[in-house]
């Protein structure tokens, strides 16, 4: 899949060197700028890494209009199909997801998303879901699932936003995965009636809002991940109930589809 979005070109990485520019821009992202930190990280040539990047794929957005054509945003994915039968996707670190794998649908896991800080608020988080909804086309996903993360560890710095989630957006029992018992953070903080929900809404990251738009709900309880410096929130998309309207613009910017 190759996809050319106004300045960006979105498509898989083609070889270590391409999957390297991912994980750098992970490292300038994850750890230079959050503060986290994992037992692969490689802090002299500022990758982050860890053992799933050798069996994922990861979707780039690249800026064309730049001589070097830097990697600006980037996300790991794993399909169902493609999944080893014994083997674990990366938010079973996390969460029980054995609904999903119950349901015999076909499954994407979305994991390490990112986007260069000078690139946020534009365009490149739209080209980067662009390519994602086209990737997901492509396989006949029927549900996206990933962890979202907000910045920090502090439940009560997050009380708002985790609320109005449990509140608004918590997943039907047939989706609703849950955090595991080690670091399982209740997201039931706040009783709706004193939810700021203007305040709420502006403390959610970009990416878990993105989630939100196509319809995303969220599981039961969040996860703390000290190592990361954030707390995570899975967030799980049934593609059969996106709206017309969203799928209609996702497929807007697509073209010169190929696969390399």
């Amino acid at each position: 899949m190759i996809l050319q979005d106004g300045q960006f070109e979105v498509r898989l990485a083609r070889g270590e060197e391409e999957i390297h520019a991912a994980q750098r821009l992970r490292y300038e992202v994850f750890v230079a700028e959050l503060g986290g930190d994992g037992a692969l990280v490689d802090h002299a040539a500022r990758r982050e890494r860890d053992v799933f990047d050798a069996s994922y794929t990861h979707l780039l957005a690249i800026d064309t209009a730049r001589p070097e054509r830097p990697v600006v945003a980037t996300c790991r994915l794993m399909h169902s199909s493609g999944l080893p039968p014994d083997a674990r996707f990366y938010t079973e670190n996390e969460y029980d997801i054995g609904v999903l794998r119950a349901s015999g649908r076909p499954l994407l896991e979305l994991g390490r998303s990112c986007v260069h800080r000078a690139y946020r608020g534009g365009p490149a988080l739209m080209a980067l879901w662009r390519g994602l909804m086209a990737e997901a086309e492509a396989r006949g996903t029927e549900v996206l699932f990933g962890v979202a993360s907000f910045h920090g560890t502090d439940a009560t710095a997050l009380a708002g936003p985790l609320s109005l989630l449990h509140h608004r957006h918590r997943a039907p029992e047939a989706l609703r995965v849950r955090a595991r018992a080690d670091n399982f953070q209740p997201m039931n903080l706040l009783p709706e009636a004193e939810i700021d929900r203007v305040a709420a809404m502006k403390a959610m990251p970009p990416l878990l809002k993105s989630y939100l738009r196509l319809g995303g709900v969220v599981g039961e309880g969040a996860w703390l991940d000290h190592a990361f410096n954030c707390t995570d929130v899975c967030v799980v998309v049934d593609v059969e109930q996106v709206p017309e309207q969203l799928r209609r613009f996702y497929a807007g910017a697509r073209g010169g589809a190929g696969r390399p």
